[in-house]
């Protein structure tokens, strides 16, 4: 599949690097793609840095939000045209702190940080995954075939969990479905699962204890 990083930051970095490795197409992006040459050097033949208005001209397959929360709105805004009918996986979290008024409404909503994603890119496809796993446990706990940890994921519809769970899969972590995006509450900043690093059963169980409350 072709992939494209918007935000090639610790976690962009790394996923990227890691489906390159998988076999992957992968396009690191970024206003500033010279700044990624060594990023898309280090992944591979498969992979290339490129800005972010190329990476959506680029008809890739699935699209990866890992960059700050608060630049949702204008992204989904100026590249409407191009994500239409794309996977849109999101992995931004809403951190007040950093993100300002827009992350406080959300955090404070009837509604979950990946609802508001896929309103946003509302023409999109949208799942949620990789935003609670600790960084460096993405980074250098991948491609294991023993002691994996499990990525917790949520999605709309059937193809687009089929096709996270995959590309979860391909980077040899265990996946866990959490839901629709209704249910990602969960995954957020200072909720039960977020921050934790767990193999399949220990993350299943800590789910299953804090949906009985």
């Amino acid at each position: 599949m072709k992939i494209g990083i918007i935000g090639s930051g610790n976690i962009g970095g790394s996923l990227g690097t890691h489906w390159a490795k998988a076999g992957h197409e992968v396009l690191f992006s970024s206003r500033h793609p010279e700044e990624l040459d060594s990023l898309a050097n280090g992944a591979g033949n498969n992979a290339k840095a490129v800005h972010v208005e190329e990476a959506f001209k680029a008809n890739a397959d699935v699209y990866l939000l890992a960059m700050p929360f608060k630049s949702i709105d204008n992204l989904a805004k100026k590249y409407s045209s191009q994500y239409s009918n794309k996977l849109i996986i999101d992995a931004t979290n809403p951190y007040p702190e950093r993100d300002g008024e827009v992350a406080q409404k959300v955090r404070d909503a009837n509604y979950t940080a990946s609802e508001y994603t896929a309103m946003k890119f509302s023409t999109a496809k949208t799942a949620k995954a990789f935003n609670s796993i600790k960084a460096e446990h993405l980074r250098d706990r991948a491609f294991r075939n023993s002691e994996k940890l499990t990525i917790p994921y949520a999605a709309q519809d059937i193809e687009s969990r089929y096709i996270t769970k995959k590309l979860i899969e391909d980077m040899g972590f265990d996946t866990l479905f959490i839901g629709n995006l209704t249910d990602t509450q969960i995954m957020d900043p200072d909720q039960a699962i977020y921050g934790k690093s767990l193999p399949h059963d220990e993350l299943k169980q800590a789910v299953d204890s804090a949906r009985m409350y």
